[in-house]
């Protein structure tokens, strides 16, 4: 077995050797201080963990030369994990420092999380120096997932889940009809889009007996049609009757900042679907002249 050692000094190589580096010293220096005790703590170490773990194994594979023999798209699945890594550890960046440093940096100092934290954004650079080398540049033949609607694909998937944490939180689903609806919307969208995902990651997307192209634009016009009616719908009978408690504290606004942050996702995945279907449908119906 010969070693690929070229791939470990060029760019894309060299990104994601960053990655391990950052990502490692984050979750390190936070296990250090122990600074992980709550549900955003054991988030971001899960982040930081996995995405390390993760970029050993590419660098490893990308080593010795194996991804060919893998049962998988090789260039599908980086593309993808890149963006869904970058995507993770840009929330926890934002998420970690608001919830550890405030109360550290008052008590016994928080030199630790700002680092982490530091570090954290480091690597999030990192694996989005990764995602602008992998992505299909116009006019390239490339994976499905390292293109426009690919990377978007992986997008959608991942604030659908920022929804269902925050709609799981505050349960007012229960209450109304609308809301009901809203969260069919997020969960419909959200299983064809992962499965699309865990197809094409699979080399299974393209053995479908149907036009797939086209089914892609159909779906993505149904997508936004259907968010179009959550982004409608979820606003109205969240805030009806459910004004923004004054005082307003961590305590007694918990439920509201978390209905309007499902309202912001809501908006973020149909710009996302909206954005997806201009640029599956200018692949499909627009023709470049030779």
């Amino acid at each position: 077995m010969e070693l690929k050692l070229g791939s470990l000094i060029s760019p894309l190589g060299i990104a994601r050797l960053f990655q391990i580096l950052f990502s490692c010293t984050a979750f390190s220096l936070v296990a250090a201080h122990e600074s992980y005790h709550n549900s955003y703590g054991a988030w971001s170490m899960f982040t930081w963990c996995l995405c390390f773990a993760v970029s050993i194994i590419v660098v490893v594979v990308e080593l010795i030369g194996v991804a060919e023999s893998l049962p998988l798209s090789w260039q599908d699945f980086t593309s993808a994990f890149s963006m869904l890594a970058a995507l993770m550890i840009f929330t926890t960046s934002i998420v970690y420092p608001s919830v550890f440093i405030p109360g550290r940096c008052r008590s016994d100092g928080c030199s630790y999380e700002a680092a982490a934290t530091a570090m954290s954004c480091f690597c999030f650079v990192a694996y989005a120096v990764e995602v602008g080398l992998t992505r299909a540049k116009e006019g390239e033949v490339s994976s499905f997932l390292a293109s426009v609607p690919g990377l978007l694909k992986v997008f959608e998937a991942y604030v659908a889940c920022l929804i269902f944490s925050l709609v799981d939180f505050t349960k007012s689903y229960t209450r109304h009809a609308g809301l009901q609806w809203c969260l069919a919307v997020y969960c419909i969208c959200f299983i064809i889009t992962l499965l699309i995902i865990i197809l094409t990651v699979g080399r299974c997307l393209a053995a479908l007996p149907i036009p797939l192209d086209k089914t892609l634009v159909g779906y993505n016009l149904l997508a936004v049609l259907m968010y179009v009616t959550a982004a409608i719908v979820w606003p109205i009978y969240s805030f009806r009757n459910f004004p923004r408690p004054s005082p307003c504290n961590a305590n007694t606004c918990a439920e509201w900042n978390n209905r309007l942050g499902v309202t912001f996702l809501t908006f973020f995945n149909l710009i996302a679907y909206i954005v997806d279907l201009v640029y599956s449908s200018k692949m499909v119906f627009v023709t470049t002249p030779a």
